[in-house]
């Protein structure tokens, strides 16, 4: 399998896959969104709060809130030595805290407003509004994040929008060569480019585009074929965990599934 890193952005990643297979890549996007652990906020205890939202809206919302993750540093609680008590191994605690400001005046209560017991772990998407306080409403309140799979809940998914598409290759009838060339120029520029019988377009992100100009020509001149073999895999992340991270700890994660079902494989008599 050859792997060509067209994009790595900390929130993005663009592959392009070749002598591959469609059951691999949804093998790897499968884990990414059910297998992948991700921190995120489990047990909120809520010590005030007047604002104009119950406490169970306010504790589903700091669930969602992208908690930085480390899982060299973290284990699962369950797994702890601790014995699912809670401790700096398995759990990382936040407190809150904050008051309006007086007659008319309005505070956001933000996901940055959350304090860490250790400074590694403050929050990084730190705009993510919680909930507006008036006059002399307050939250104060305190929470423990853990580390669980987005099998379990959605809160644990730190992977948005996984997909793959098939490469295509873009052919032209030779002898309606000219016909083509006309088909062309009506395009939006930049989106083609004509070299001998091939269409090239310049980002597969604008595929639909093409697509749609061919159909509302008629264009039976021009053959698109996908090579299932050929792939284009994207997905983005909440920022708790970078792309790099995602690709490495999903990969890990297969490779010992494909291990340990070989073991079982051996034991078939």
């Amino acid at each position: 399998m050859k792997v060509n890193v067209a994009e790595l952005k900390p929130k993005k990643a663009v592959l392009k896959l070749e002598d591959t297979g469609p059951y691999f890549v949804n093998s790897i996007r499968r884990i990414m969104l059910s297998e992948l652990p991700k921190l995120a906020i489990d047990n909120v205890v809520i010590y005030d709060n007047t604002s104009a939202l119950f406490d169970e809206i306010i504790a589903h919302r700091l669930g969602l809130v992208p908690i930085p993750t480390d899982l060299d540093l973290l284990t699962f609680r369950e797994d702890c030595v601790c014995k699912n008590k809670g401790c700096p191994n398995c759990t990382v605690r936040y407190t809150l805290s904050k008051e309006g400001e007086g007659i008319d005046k309005k505070v956001v209560v933000h996901s940055g407003d959350l304090q860490p017991a250790e400074k590694s772990w403050a929050i990084t998407e730190s705009k993510i509004p919680i909930v507006d306080l008036y006059n002399d409403q307050r939250l104060i309140l305190e929470v423990e994040a853990i580390l669980g799979r987005g099998r379990d809940h959605a809160k644990w998914q730190s992977v948005q929008a996984p997909g793959y598409r098939f490469i295509p290759t873009i052919e032209i009838d030779k002898a309606r060569l000219n016909e083509a060339k006309e088909f062309i120029n009506e395009l939006p520029e930049g989106l083609v480019e004509l070299k001998e019988n091939k269409l090239e377009i310049n980002d597969i992100e604008n595929m639909p585009v093409l697509e749609s100009y061919i159909d509302k020509a008629k264009a039976d001149f021009i053959t698109i074929k996908k090579d299932p073999s050929k792939i284009i895999f994207s997905f983005e992340t909440d920022g708790s965990l970078t792309t790099e991270d995602v690709l490495k700890k999903s990969a890990k994660i297969l490779e010992d599934k494909y291990a340990e079902f070989g073991k079982l494989l051996k034991n078939i008599k």
